[in-house]
């Protein structure tokens, strides 16, 4: 496919994200409209555009990706996943609304202290920003092979590129700007992964049902792995086990998609935003993972050597961009863009929110809407993204596996002592050694990194996406055995 046509389609795609970002933000750019919408924005509108932050680019490439190596297992995964969305929905909002939070972290300086609340803080940052470049990376090598390569543009001015446009629709508007732009990216994400499965199944002589049936007898759809539960990695109960935990953490303890959450008008309608996010969620994931099937059975008719690909993750653009014809390209591509930038504009939003509120206090202000804080609020903004460019280069270099692996790879590390502070918090009365928390932090992954390199050796057990739970396990006896004595009534 020409570069130019998708260069094209590109351009056009953001003029109309720019567009929806001007209507929603030329009479309140401010930061109670930036942070949380003003708290008024509908259930449905922010369930829906959850969809296309939740899933993201890596959903979209990685998963049906890997179906090469690990068939339909990471359903497990998403069945995890699915009740960690009922505990945030039953445990975590209700907390987050009674206390009436902007930032969710301030909960850990109500309940444990300052240090443990900057300390949570931080880890959001480093982790949303890490998990973030991840996946915009994942997009940017897809724009930089198809279509920046063609003028010899170098990968980092693709990056800033990308990230300059995100740039420029979300820093007005922010949080409000976001639910109308990310509703409209999900109807792009949904009608490309429908539409490609029709355009796959087409190219391979396939209606409905025979669809359904070559998916489900292919030998990539198997779904539950019950064998070796010690040594193998796809074992049912290791990858539900790190579905539920990554869930709670990378979701019920992160600003990102809380931020969403904290903008409705009640809990009420909170919930309602979750349920009905998860079901839609957990069907959306089994078509992914037909796509792959799919693409793993055009390869082998079509000969493509799926084997002289650099990454599992190169198929679907490979198949998409260069043997199907130009609209199921434009489709891939329109999904593709779609599905990232919703997940990279939302991140940058909530680490600004995170930042200005948690280290620089706009919360505490008596005028929040200063055109001072505004200012100050911008240039946070651009600092994050500047980060993230440095985080993607730095990915790109390191990078020797699938996405989504590394993703959630990161995440055991990084979010897993926020998953002991939160909790140990909300399951003890018993006051920690606030000052020794955020060296607690630190050690915690160190730990779990040597054990993690070590268990197979060790224990014969290999960990997998449960290394979340084993970081979390950590940080939370840490905090037990360094302790103080019961509090007689929680600082909330």
């Amino acid at each position: 496919m020409s570069p130019l046509v998708l260069l094209s389609f590109l351009l056009g795609y953001f003029l109309v994200l720019i567009g929806v970002a001007y209507l929603t933000s030329k009479n309140n750019s401010d930061n109670s409209s930036f942070f949380i919408a003003n708290r008024n924005s509908k259930w449905y509108l922010v369930a829906f555009g959850m969809i296309g932050t939740a899933l993201s680019g890596v959903t979209f490439i990685s998963v049906p990706g890997a179906v090469g190596k690990s068939d339909f297992g990471y359903f497990q995964f998403i069945l995890g996943n699915a009740v960690g969305f009922i505990i945030i929905a039953t445990v975590l909002l209700p907390l987050y609304y009674r206390l009436n939070l902007v930032s969710i972290y301030t909960y850990l300086d109500r309940r444990l202290g300052k240090y443990s609340y900057k300390s949570g803080a931080v880890i959001f940052l480093i982790s949303r920003t890490v998990g973030s470049a991840f996946r915009l990376y994942l997009v940017a090598i897809v724009l930089q092979k198809f279509i920046f390569d063609a003028w010899n543009v170098p990968f980092w001015i693709t990056i800033v590129i990308c990230l300059v446009l995100i740039w420029a629709y979300t820093h007005k508007g922010g949080l409000k700007t976001i639910i109308i732009t990310d509703t409209l990216q999900t109807v792009f994400l949904l009608l490309s992964v429908l539409l490609s499965i029709v355009f796959i199944a087409k190219s391979l002589n396939l209606d409905v049902a025979g669809t359904f049936e070559a998916v489900k007898n292919s030998s990539y759809s198997k779904i539950f792995f019950w064998d070796n539960f010690l040594g193998n990695k796809l074992h049912f109960v290791k990858q539900f086990l790190g579905g539920v935990f990554v869930t709670v953490a990378m979701v019920g303890l992160d600003q990102d998609l809380m931020q969403k959450n904290l903008s409705m008008k009640t809990i009420k309608e909170a919930q309602k935003n979750m349920f009905t996010f998860t079901g839609v969620f957990v069907v959306m994931n089994i078509f992914f993972l037909s796509v792959g099937a799919l693409l793993y059975l055009y390869a082998a008719q079509n000969g493509i050597d799926v084997a002289a690909l650099k990454t599992p993750d190169s198929l679907y653009p490979e198949i998409a961009l260069r043997h199907l014809n130009i609209i199921p390209g434009i489709i891939f591509m329109l999904g593709l863009t779609a599905a990232t930038f919703a997940t990279t504009d939302s991140a940058l939003t909530a680490l600004t929110t995170s930042f200005c509120v948690d280290f620089l206090h706009f919360d505490k202000k008596a005028d929040q809407n200063d055109p001072k804080l505004v200012s100050k609020r911008h240039w946070v903004h651009a600092g994050f993204s500047v980060v993230m460019v440095a985080v993607i280069l730095v990915f790109k270099i390191i990078n020797d596996d699938s996405v989504v692996n590394a993703i959630f790879t990161a995440a055991g590390y990084t979010y897993g002592p926020l998953l002991g502070l939160f909790a140990f918090g909300m399951l003890t009365n018993k006051a920690v050694a606030d000052k020794l928390v955020p060296y607690i932090c630190l050690l915690s992954p160190v730990l779990c990194y040597i054990i993690a390199e070590h268990s197979v050796k060790w224990f014969n057990y290999a960990l997998g996406f449960e290394l979340i739970v084993l970081n979390g396990l950590i940080t939370f006896l840490l905090l037990w055995f360094t302790g103080k004595k019961s509090l007689e009534q929680t600082r909330y």
